[in-house]
């Protein structure tokens, strides 16, 4: 009885190689399953996702989906259901990704891959993140889901790598307000440019974006002749990022008018500046 098993789990396991290598596009597709086993089924996935298109690994997601279908309660199932939410994501199907990776955390939430479930997720946002002129909402939902990892799996590698990103993601944003405010300085909407680049100082203020706002600010206050703002911005430029050339304009700028750096009046620069240079947070 054991060897007879043991030949047709050989037979079976040459019967997959013959497939895997002779078949391919279309016709692979059409092959049927069901007498195969779970593993097998799976490892032609991770076959298909190893050597097959790596744009288009269709076919990877085929088998990790029938794994789940033929055999919904094997621990193939559960490997193939976190294989097939990163196949989705190499295919740049995000939602179909994203759908697969909460399934597998809702399903597995103490599985050692639900950290892994939890990083696809997030790449699945961070990834659709375009050039800074696209909406703005897939990055408010990439930080967010980063964030979970971040906090879920402090000492994970992934972990790790999603601070790297929600820098990015975050720097992003503050990329988007800088965009808006120099359409408005360009046109001389004074007032509007101001508040895109107060967002920037006020709720961005890690990104690499601050300075150039700290610029801009000094730019815009100065068209309006609001000289102690001007001022004000251009000193906190000059103590954070003195060896940045935007501070070397924004000096520029105020040296035309005979002006220095100089925190100066009561506005909410002022409350910035005691902030960020003489640390008087309270």
């Amino acid at each position: 009885m054991t060897r007879g098993r043991s030949l047709t789990t050989r037979l079976g396991s040459l019967l997959i190689v013959s497939v895997l290598m002779g078949c391919a596009g279309a016709s692979e597709k059409q092959v049927p399953l069901d007498n195969f086993t779970a593993e097998e089924i799976y490892k032609r996935g991770e076959y298909e996702l190893e050597v097959g298109n790596p744009r288009r690994p269709d076919t990877a997601m085929r088998y990790f989906s029938e794994v789940e279908r033929l055999y919904p309660y094997s621990e193939w199932a559960k490997r193939a259901l976190i294989m097939q939410a990163f196949a989705e994501h190499r295919a740049r199907k995000y939602e179909e990704a994203r759908a697969s990776a909460q399934r597998f955390i809702d399903t597995y939430p103490g599985d050692e891959d639900a950290a892994y479930a939890k990083y696809l997720l997030a790449l699945s946002y961070y990834d659709q993140i375009d050039e800074v002129g696209r909406d703005q909402g897939l990055t408010y939902q990439a930080l967010q889901a980063l964030r979970a990892v971040i906090e879920e799996y402090p000492d994970s590698d992934y972990a790790r790598s999603s601070v790297l990103k929600f820098d990015l993601a975050f720097d992003h944003l503050a990329a988007k307000e800088m965009e808006i405010g120099r359409y408005y300085l360009k046109k001389g909407h004074y007032t509007a440019a101001i508040n895109r680049f107060r967002v920037v100082v006020e709720d961005f203020q890690t990104t690499t974006q601050t300075p150039e706002a700290l610029l801009r600010l000094t730019e815009a206050y100065l068209a309006l002749g609001l000289t102690d703002e001007a001022q004000t911005a251009a000193a906190i430029l000059g103590h954070n990022y003195q060896a940045s050339p935007f501070y070397e304009d924004a000096h520029n700028l105020l040296l035309k008018r005979g002006l220095s750096e100089e925190a100066k009046g009561e506005s909410w620069l002022r409350k910035i500046y005691r902030q960020v240079v003489r640390g008087d947070w309270l």
